[in-house]
């Protein structure tokens, strides 16, 4: 029955494809997912936060679109270009993605692909389970509340900074407590795309960044965003 359903959904597809697909900018005004989405450098897995998870793709596809798991997969949701504009008003086109504003409460969610009028499972995400009543592999993600892994004060007078990403990364952390200095303390990668640092902070606020290299990245599990005094977008978090 579900063979006949992704059939079905496969041929609409083609009749939807061209009307679907739109390359400019989306118009987004939050600030949380828009300065989540530029700090975005390429393509990879999904991003999760709290309040999102943030899907991303190619920007060499024409055409790209997800369905999940809660609807059956009955609803092709299509991908939007983010584009970014230079100092010279050049426009470019940085990647695809397609924000999903968590409002269901699963331990994981599985999704499937449409690229370019073909099924597939999400190519940027490792993380797939074979389904064997229907013969198909389904990307999936673990939806936030049920890791609950942030960047929190802790009993000991301590602050535990976490970020989840990419493996590998060379990972450090600077705020107001370092004068924004990126090159003193270093997270470790405690697991595969898990990178975290417990660093001692008398009370106050603090704004603070994680870096690669010189750029800046927001905490993608701290939902306190703003901008610091000296005007660039930071996390904040507040020691009691």
């Amino acid at each position: 029955m579900r063979k006949i359903k992704f059939a079905a959904i496969f041929l609409t597809v083609f009749f939807v494809l061209n009307s679907l697909y739109a390359a400019e900018k989306s118009n987004y005004q939050n600030f949380e997912l828009d300065t989540l989405l530029h700090n975005i450098d390429k393509p990879g897995a999904p991003l999760i936060t709290d309040d999102y998870i943030i899907f991303t793709a190619d920007i060499y596809n024409r055409f790209v679109g997800i369905a999940f798991d809660f609807e059956n997969y009955q609803i092709i949701h299509p991908f939007q270009v983010l584009t970014k504009t230079d100092d010279d008003g050049n426009v470019t086109r940085k990647h695809m993605f397609y924000c999903y504003k968590r409002q269901h409460k699963f331990s994981t969610i599985k999704y499937r692909m449409v690229i370019d009028g073909l099924w597939t499972v999400d190519p940027l995400n490792p993380d797939k389970e074979y389904d064997d009543n229907v013969n198909l592999y389904f990307s999936k993600v673990e939806d936030p509340d049920s890791v609950r892994i942030y960047t929190e004060e802790t009993e000991s007078d301590t602050v535990r900074f976490i970020y989840k990403g990419d493996t590998g990364l060379k990972l450090h952390l600077a705020g107001t407590f370092t004068n924004w200095d990126p090159w003193i303390y270093e997270l470790k990668e405690t697991k595969p795309g898990l990178y975290e640092l417990e660093l001692p902070l008398t009370t106050g606020t603090y704004y603070y960044n994680y870096y690669v290299g010189l750029t800046p990245i927001l905490d993608n599990t701290n939902p306190n965003k703003a901008y610091a005094p000296d005007g660039r977008s930071a996390s904040v978090i507040t020691v009691n």
